[in-house]
């Protein structure tokens, strides 16, 4: 079920969240739209690293996947500060329930969507995902897609993006939040 839309106070005032599969571009059109209004740019990831002291994939391989989204939810609640900025996040942390709240009471909640096609050949550029390397990249996506499609449908705003360069995603962002 879609969230209501924002309202153009909230637009102004709340913080903007971008949510979507690994691959679809989160950080880098999150750092063009932090660019484009002026605000501060924050990646969840790195943020997890920086508190862990450790990679996503280390994090994974010692503690496993439910350790990492109990970590992933304190660093993202933890960026709910009060300031406006704009948050990358990773794939699967608006999967869970408590994160997912939390972002839909306190950000703009935008989903970046892309096609199948798209989102392997831009995860094929990184070995660093940790959930790709139990298998074959595009049968783990397409699972991963059906799993959490219908729960990103939940966002706010619902942007797609096609495989053309992220400016043409930032556009539709931007119009989307005019």
């Amino acid at each position: 079920m879609k969230s209501a839309p924002p309202s153009p106070e909230d637009i102004q005032a709340k913080p903007i969240a971008l949510i979507g599969m690994m691959g679809v571009g989160k950080t880098s059109i999150g750092k063009r739209l932090a660019q484009k209004l002026d605000l501060p740019f924050v990646d969840a990831d790195h943020e997890i690293v920086e508190a862990a002291g450790l990679s996503i994939p280390e994090i994974f391989n010692r503690f496993g996947e439910a350790h990492f989204r109990d970590g992933e939810r304190r660093v993202i609640a933890r960026l709910f500060d009060g300031t406006r900025k704009v948050i990358a996040t990773g794939g699967g942390a608006f999967i869970n329930d408590e994160t997912r709240a939390l972002m839909l009471d306190r950000a703009i909640v935008i989903w970046l969507d892309a096609d199948l096609d798209t989102l392997v050949e831009r995860t094929a550029r990184k070995s660093d995902r940790p959930l790709l390397a139990q298998g074959d990249p595009r049968e783990i996506l397409t699972r991963l897609a059906a799993e959490r499609n219908p729960i990103y449908a939940q966002a706010h705003i619902h942007v797609k993006s096609q495989s053309n360069p992220h400016e043409a995603t930032l556009e539709k962002i931007l119009k989307a939040l005019a």
